[in-house]
């Protein structure tokens, strides 16, 4: 579904069903170098048991206008307009890896639109080695290739549906080269240094007022959960309810764990907004 926010094309994935604003809204936010797809399964249950979905695809990035934008922040205030223009007053934020930090900015600085925040492969602060900052800037390809071999936790990990020709690795390798091929010059660099960048993690925490459940990956190497440590003490200090759900995977949860994943998010949404 394309909407306009600020007069640029917008686009949203609705889970295979006409987009409600009445329904309770979940609104899933991708990570670097990603679009809406890393979220075929979760987005669909979803949309079929009970939530209008909208997962976006961040300006710049396949089927939303550019320019990309090169903070956190603006991307929380992006995001924000989005839901003006689908006619949505509040939603269940839920975000992977750098999306994590848009939705945590979002449900601190937009507190009376957020009725749940799930976090997953999260950390904050989120430190980009200056290794692959490099690469993103420079060798582009040789970036992609690092973080899909980091995103996994093994060389054969097995899907929820099995079949030939189903790789993980290859897939998600594919997606970052057509969102590469598709944006501006240096959008991994530009995500990557938004990512190292953000400084106010910590701070939009502790002001964060509804309901928040982390989902991390027992053997993510690029935001392990110890990195989420600090987060959780400063959730602590804004007296929300908060969870943690360790899954056996990488950092690339969705694909790796996809049925565990979902029901870690589902029971958390649905605890949050009672669906009808």
């Amino acid at each position: 579904m394309i909407f306009d926010v600020r007069g640029t094309p917008a686009y949203a994935y609705t889970g295979g069903k006409p987009f409600d604003p009445q329904l309770p809204t979940a609104v899933f936010i991708h990570g670097a170098e990603h679009d809406h797809s890393v979220w075929a399964l979760q987005t669909r249950y979803f949309a079929h048991h009970g939530f209008g979905v909208l997962a976006v695809d961040l300006p710049g990035h396949r089927r939303s206008a550019g320019p990309a934008l090169t903070s956190v922040a603006a991307l929380a205030d992006w995001l924000a307009a989005l839901l003006d223009a689908a006619g949505v007053t509040r939603a269940c934020l839920i975000g992977h890896s750098m999306g994590s930090l848009i939705a945590l900015d979002f449900a601190a600085r937009y507190p009376q639109r957020a009725t749940g925040l799930a976090l997953v492969a999260t950390a904050v602060p989120m430190t980009v080695s200056d290794a692959l900052l490099d690469a993103a800037l420079k060798r582009e390809p040789e970036a992609i290739d690092m973080v899909n071999q980091w995103s996994h936790s093994t060389l054969a990990a097995k899907p929820s549906c099995p079949a030939p020709g189903f790789w993980l690795h290859g897939m998600n390798q594919r997606l970052m080269e057509r969102v590469s091929a598709a944006g501006e010059p240096n959008l991994f660099h530009l995500e990557f240094s938004a990512c190292n960048q953000y400084a106010d993690g910590l701070t939009r925490a502790a002001q964060v007022r509804c309901p928040v459940r982390l989902i991390v990956g027992r053997r993510d190497v690029m935001t392990p959960p110890r990195a989420a440590q600090a987060l959780v003490k400063a959730l602590a200090q804004a007296s929300v309810p908060v969870d943690t759900v360790t899954l056996d995977a990488g950092h690339a949860l969705m694909s790796e764990q996809p049925d565990a994943t979902l029901d870690a998010l589902f029971s958390f949404a649905s605890h949050a907004v009672p669906v009808q």
